[in-house]
């Protein structure tokens, strides 16, 4: 027993050091006389497509061909999907928390509806002839609502089904909706037209019917363009283009608790929800007027700049951009200038391409529309006139490219191409 017991260690040990030794000839014949590490790459994160850092660009192609829609990746500066929309696209709005897109097509009496990721299908939702649908709006996952400009209704979408549920009669010639962000009220802009007045519609969005009792049906409304809601949704912004007049409507008592001149002539505005700040672009009287929402009061300040267009606030709070458009003969030289907040001072100028004027989009904000990504890191301009649209890096406040929008159904320039779309309305995803 105790001889075998020491055969037995003894094979063990002989077994061992034979392994050993095998192992080291082949660690040496491997890696010759140079030890080298394994290493494992890091791989770097890749840009992000997701809706926090998209932008959404909708192209025009003329009035009897096929509009477009592009999604631009905010990280990488880059185009990561493009689709087909309908014949002169307006308007676009996110749904279902940014994860799909509703186009109102004006010519075509139709809405486009797709994800934003590559790969989407792209739905039609078809409206009645002759409604001329100019704007979309949704703060809920039930619909989605259109104002159809040229049969003074609203069409309520399902964003499941993607048909029409309803038509609502409105006033005359709606162009903007906002729906308070707790999803209970939709308010409509009737711009009015040929002598009739403007209005302003009051919609239950849970059983869609109007509510015509509302105080603000006695308001003295001339032609109101836009509209905004405040984040609290206690308090609904309307924009009076005729009579120069921003009116703040108490959504619970439903009746205009105080307006504020910024003369007539001013035609889009924005909430920074930040600041409690509406920024108000007047291109008649060439001012910018930043109004505090804080309080009824609605304090004003007004600064002079040449033909302002559109505008968008920084997420940070910190800057304001400002597109702005002069003519010089056929062309037209654009621009952004950027204001600080905090006293509305410039900091910057920036020079967009100057192009020969080929935009007759209708409504002068959609010339040179502007958004600011979520996390503050780039502002996008759609130039119409141009056919790109420019991304600035707010970092430096510099242009950091000029990204064409698709191919038009023009006939081919010198370089075999055919001219770009022209871009008419720019977002960016929540």
């Amino acid at each position: 027993m105790n001889q075998r017991n020491f055969l037995t260690k003894s094979a063990l040990k002989s077994c061992l050091a034979a392994s050993l030794l095998a192992a080291a000839c082949i660690i040496c014949t491997s890696c010759g006389d140079v030890y080298r590490p394994v290493a494992n790459p890091i791989i770097p994160n890749q840009p992000n497509p997701g809706f926090s850092h998209a932008a959404i660009v909708i192209s025009g192609n003329g009035l009897s061909n096929p509009g477009a829609s592009t999604t631009i990746d905010v990280s990488g500066d880059t185009a990561i999907s493009q689709y087909s929309v309908g014949l002169a696209p307006a308007h676009a709005a996110f749904a279902l928390g940014a994860a799909r897109v509703f186009v109102a097509n004006g010519t075509s009496d139709t809405v486009s509806s797709f994800s934003p990721n590559a790969g989407s299908l792209v739905n039609t939702t078809t409206l009645a002839a002759g409604a001329h649908p100019v704007f979309v709006a949704t703060a809920e996952t039930t619909s989605t609502y259109v104002a159809n400009r040229d049969n003074n209704t609203v069409s309520a979408i399902s964003n499941t089904l993607l048909v029409v549920t309803n038509t609502i009669p409105v006033g005359i010639q709606p162009v903007s909706i906002a729906e308070t962000p707790d999803g209970q009220k939709v308010y409509v802009a009737n711009q009015g037209n040929n002598g009739a007045g403007g209005s302003v519609t009051l919609i239950n969005s849970v059983d869609k019917t109007v509510n015509n009792t509302a105080p603000l049906n006695s308001f003295a409304w001339v032609s109101p363009v836009w509209i905004v809601a405040r984040p609290d949704s206690q308090r609904v912004y309307v924009l009076d283009q005729g009579s120069g007049l921003l009116s703040a409507i108490d959504t619970t008592q439903e009746s205009v608790v105080d307006s504020v001149s910024v003369s007539p002539g001013a035609n889009y505005m924005i909430y920074d929800s930040k600041l409690n700040r509406i920024y108000v672009v007047n291109p008649v009287a060439d001012t910018l007027t930043a109004l505090e929402a804080s309080t009824d009061a609605l304090t004003a300040t007004t600064i002079s700049i040449a033909n302002p267009i559109s505008v968008a606030a920084l997420p940070d709070g910190s800057r304001v951009y400002v597109s702005t458009a002069t003519a010089s003969g056929q062309n037209v030289i654009s621009s952004v200038t950027v204001l600080n907040t905090r006293d509305l001072s410039v900091k910057t100028k920036i020079a967009l391409t100057t192009a020969a004027r080929v935009c007759t989009t209708g409504t002068t904000w959609s010339e040179l529309p502007v958004a600011a990504a979520a996390d503050s890191s780039r502002v996008y301009v759609g130039n119409c006139d141009a056919g790109n649209t420019a991304i600035i890096n707010t970092l430096t406040d510099t242009v950091v490219l000029q990204l064409p929008a698709p191919f038009s159904a023009q006939n081919p320039l010198p370089n075999g191409n055919p001219p770009p779309q022209n871009p008419v309305f720019v977002m960016a995803g929540p």
